[in-house]
């Protein structure tokens, strides 16, 4: 009988060898991810970026030759610091909800005289040899001055509440020629594509942790992403019809993604793989 127990013992431990090295050997890359991460941070290349911004945001421009001093992200005319952290938010003037970039697209037209179909023809710069666009320009500018905030997405209009229940039922809608849907990738712990987590969306710390490092620097492409561009990516990857830029589907998934990253501190542009 104690031979028996024995040999249980030993074939138990031998049959869960293989999956304590697994977990041993998943923690230890996960620890090499976050130095290669802290290592990357030092000298974000999305500064220089950022100072790019600041210069096109003062200086007239346009047919109205008018700067973007006024321009108005929620918090009144010419407050920019900390606004990306309450964002996207109501705005009576327009009778919807706004993400960032399609407030500071917006800003453009009405101070500016900028057409909607110049600003949104190319939005995003395509490749590492190329210039990135005024209009990512202008964002990293933004998003910087709300380094250190508290994400804190205002829910209280019957239009930002509709955002988010939109917002969440497309985070959870399955289809395309995989069957994927955000919470797919997002819904779940411990996953990762390559270098990059990623991050459960159900689970308040993560759902932080994702939200206040976008915009990011992207190291791979030599460039600074939008959120705008990341949704984008995401529905490319799922095989999902293409996602256009400043659609109302694409403002919902932000207002879903911020409200579930409440009291969140906005660190971005961050730095990505």
């Amino acid at each position: 009988m104690k031979s028996r127990n024995w040999f249980a013992t030993i074939t138990a431990a031998c049959l869960s060898l293989p999956m304590a090295l697994n977990v041993v050997a998943q923690q230890d890359a996960q620890k090499e991810i976050e130095r290669y991460r802290q290592l990357l941070a030092d000298g974000n290349p999305a500064e220089l970026l950022e100072m790019r911004g600041e210069d096109l945001w003062k200086q007239k421009r346009g047919p109205k030759n008018a700067s973007l001093e006024a321009c108005d992200l929620g918090l009144g005319a010419g407050k920019i610091a900390n606004a990306n952290a309450v964002l996207p938010r109501y705005f009576a003037d327009v009778d919807r909800v706004m993400d960032l970039e399609s407030r500071i697209v917006h800003c453009q037209i009405t101070l500016q005289g900028f057409t909607r179909e110049e600003l949104t023809k190319r939005p995003h710069s395509l490749t590492v040899a190329e210039r990135q666009t005024d209009h990512e320009a202008l964002t990293a500018y933004a998003v910087g001055l709300s380094r250190g905030a508290a994400v804190n997405l205002p829910q209280a209009h019957p239009k930002e509440r509709e955002s988010f229940l939109r917002g969440e039922k497309m985070f959870f809608f399955k289809g395309g020629p995989y069957d994927f849907s955000c919470a797919t990738c997002h819904s779940v712990d411990g996953q990762r594509i390559r270098l990059q987590d990623l991050p459960n969306f159900q689970k308040p710390d993560n759902a932080q942790r994702a939200f206040t490092t976008w915009p990011a620097y992207r190291v791979s492409q030599g460039a600074m992403r939008t959120m705008q561009w990341r949704l984008y990516d995401c529905f490319r990857q799922q095989r999902f019809p293409e996602l256009a830029f400043l659609s109302q589907a694409s403002v919902d998934l932000i207002t879903y993604m911020g409200v579930k990253a409440k009291d969140g501190k906005m660190d971005s542009p961050a730095i990505k793989r």
